[in-house]
Order: structure tokens, then sequence, then C-alpha cells
């Protein structure tokens, strides 16, 4: 298994956490039935089937990304739902979108436009802007936190410091290029009516299998990779607590709950 292939699965695996609060965020956005929205970095096309959702009977979701592997698995999904004729998918790169001005009723990015960021998020969110029609809404949004070891809030902050999917993007980087700060980088980009607001996701015992492996994935991919930071204590706890071996694998409490957070910032192209 390629490690391409290894991500791809872990992406799958780990949305049945997602699911229910990425459904949270998209009807707060109001998306109008037969509407044409674009999802710029849209991965594996998992979020495109809930955006499709919204926009029946008849809408189009339109999923760019620059991977091709990605898309082939998107593409595969999308048909077994048989959902090929209201979801299709581009290759193109968010930084430049390979569509026309004012070609969309709508875009939205999840866990990709600004995050994790380099310095000057201006460019990308005037790509994004560029192919809303005026009066349309851009969206960005991303996981923004969690507490998914229970008791344990310490080791889990020590751990967040050092995150593996997160510090190695971030670490040198303006706080002003920090994802939260992005209400000032909306309105830089012209758009009006900016807001920000962040939905809470949890879970509790009894757990689902699905629910099981998700937690699962997301250890492996926040703290799953040993960094320089992390002590060599802080690994042994993270292995005793996160490993489905260990006699104290957290998510055999009696008791486990855990929540965690994706906030969303929203602007309207103006008229």
């Amino acid at each position: 298994m390629t490690d391409t292939d290894a991500y791809i699965r872990e992406l799958a695996e780990s949305f049945p956490l997602r699911e229910s609060i990425l459904r949270d965020v998209i009807q707060a956005l109001q998306l109008s039935p037969g509407s044409r929205g674009l999802d710029a970095g849209c991965g594996i096309g998992l979020p495109a089937l809930l955006l499709e959702e919204a926009v029946r009977p008849d809408g189009h979701v339109i999923g760019l990304d620059k991977s091709r592997d990605f898309l082939l698995h998107a593409e595969e999904t999308v048909k077994m739902s048989g959902l090929s004729g209201q979801i299709s998918f581009k290759e193109g790169d968010v930084c430049q979108i390979p569509f026309d001005n004012d070609e969309f009723d709508w875009v939205w990015s999840s866990d990709c436009v600004g995050y994790p960021t380099d310095d000057n998020p201006q460019p990308l969110l005037k790509e994004l802007t560029r192919v809303v029609r005026p009066g349309g809404s851009v969206a960005i949004l991303a996981w923004s936190s969690q507490r998914l070891l229970p008791g344990y809030p310490i080791l889990e902050a020590r751990l967040d410091a050092t995150c593996s999917s997160l510090i190695p993007h971030v670490k040198g980087k303006r706080p002003r290029s920090n994802f939260l700060r992005a209400l000032g980088w909306l309105r830089e980009a012209g758009l009006e009516e900016v807001t920000a607001i962040t939905f809470v996701g949890d879970v509790c015992v009894p757990l689902s299998e699905d629910i099981r492996t998700a937690l699962l994935s997301f250890f492996r991919m926040l703290w799953g990779e040993p960094q320089p930071g992390v002590s060599e204590e802080d690994r042994a706890e993270y292995q005793r607590l996160c490993t489905p071996e260990s006699p104290d694998f957290i998510l055999n409490l009696p008791d486990y709950y855990a929540f965690f957070t994706y906030s969303m910032f929203k602007g309207r192209v103006p008229q």
C-alpha cells in the first residue's frame, strides 16, 4: 500500500466522526435548492455527497482537487452512490481555479483553503471569490480543536503542541496567517456580511464500530508520527492510551466522552 493509499483510507475511515458536524455546517449555509456550487479542495469527495443533498433536486456540485488519486476515489464513490449526474469532479489547483468568473452560486472549502496556510491567504480567497456570482457565498471551514483523551488534559495539550498533522505547516508563520484570523482575510478579499461560527460535535459510549475506527484514525493523524518535541514519557503514554492492543486503550473506557469543533468563516460576494 502506498502512502497515498494509506492516507485515502484514513480519510475515509475518519469521515463518520466528521459527517454529522458537516451536516450541521451545510444546514447553516442554507444553500438554495437547484444551485450550482464548487467544493474547492474536495479530497476524496465525501463532503460533496452532503452538499448535493442540500441542493436537490436540480442542483449540481463540482469537486476540485489537484490530486488525481483523490479524484479517482471520489469518482468511484459518487458512481456507487448513483449521483454521477449531480456531482462531478475536475482536476485543478485552488490557486488557479479552472473556471470562468461568476460561474457558481457558492463555493466552499473544507480543511483545505487557509488550513494549513501560507503567510498570504489572499490569492486563494480572491480566486474563490472570482468564480462566485455577485450575491453568492464563500465559506471556508476547518477542524479547529478537540478533546479526545478525557482525563488526560495535560498530556493532550502537550501532544497538540507538537501535533504531527499541523506543526510542520504552521511553525514560524505569522499569527495573522492562523486560520482563526480568517474574518480579516475575508474582509480583505472584499467579501461582505462576513461571519464566523464554531460547531461542536461529540461522541460518547456506547461507540459504534465506525466511530471507534474514526477516532483511532484521528489519533494516528493527529499524533501518530513521532515529533522532536514529544518526550519519551509522553510518547509512551500516547501509545498506552491510543493503541487498541493496549489494556488501557482509552476507547474501552465505560465512560468515554469526547468532543471536537469545526470553525466556519463565511462572506457574501458584493452585488
